[in-house]
């Protein structure tokens, strides 16, 4: 199942609202857009994110089961680090890459807090707050394979896959279990995988970024 750049035909018209099915671009309330633009980068289909003070997200809308999650593949490039971002604070917490992935789960098992939350984010956005939401991330300290917890919820978690800046200023390719990498999380196993996204976001440092996106191919089993 591909689900990157090359499903889509408009490779060179900024996202904005909904266009581009089936990827949607997701504003979030009392926050200015980040951009997505399709572009050809070194030789390579990509999405070019540009987030100034920013954070939105480019999605996709997905129902894989659980026994049919295997190998993701993806691929991002990333020139600069965000200087004062720290994934664990909630005034710090920005990426300049961040690839997302949102699964269905017993929502019976949310804390008091998580149940408020998932009220707020329908009242909000019109959607409940996902089960579970698992992101692989790029930080700036952390070593890969570390885990964070976002500041707001403990059904955010994010997982490092890249850390410091060595390897910046070229194109990384990564292939994760899908399900592997959820248990080492949240300590259980995944639910079906409702959704893919990609995400720049510099709201909470007030600064600039800028990244690459590749194509994302998922292999059901």
């Amino acid at each position: 199942m591909l689900l990157g750049c090359a499903t889509l035909s408009e490779r060179d018209q900024t996202v904005a609202g909904n266009s581009l099915a089936p990827w949607q671009h997701q504003h979030f309330p009392g926050k200015r857009a980040s951009e997505y633009r399709f572009v050809k980068h070194e030789g390579r289909h990509s999405l070019l994110a540009s987030a100034e003070s920013a954070a939105s997200m480019l999605r996709q809308t997905l129902n894989v089961p659980p026994a049919e999650l295997r190998q993701l593949q993806f691929s991002w490039q990333v020139p600069a680090l965000i200087t004062n971002a720290d994934m664990a604070q909630r005034d710090a917490d920005d990426s300049p890459v961040r690839l997302v992935l949102v699964f269905e789960g017993d929502r019976s098992k949310f804390s008091m807090k998580n149940a408020m939350l998932s009220e707020l984010a329908q009242t909000m956005t019109g959607e409940p707050m996902p089960y579970a939401t698992l992101m692989y991330v790029w930080c700036n300290t952390r070593a890969p394979g570390s885990v964070i917890i976002n500041p707001r919820t403990d059904r955010i978690r994010k997982l490092v896959v890249e850390s410091g800046g060595g390897r910046l200023n070229q194109w990384l390719d990564y292939q994760r279990d899908i399900a592997a990498d959820f248990e080492q999380a949240f300590g259980e196993p995944p639910g079906a995988l409702l959704g893919v996204g990609l995400m720049t976001d510099t709201d909470n440092t007030r600064s600039k970024a800028h990244a690459w996106y590749g194509p994302i191919t998922l292999t059901k089993r």
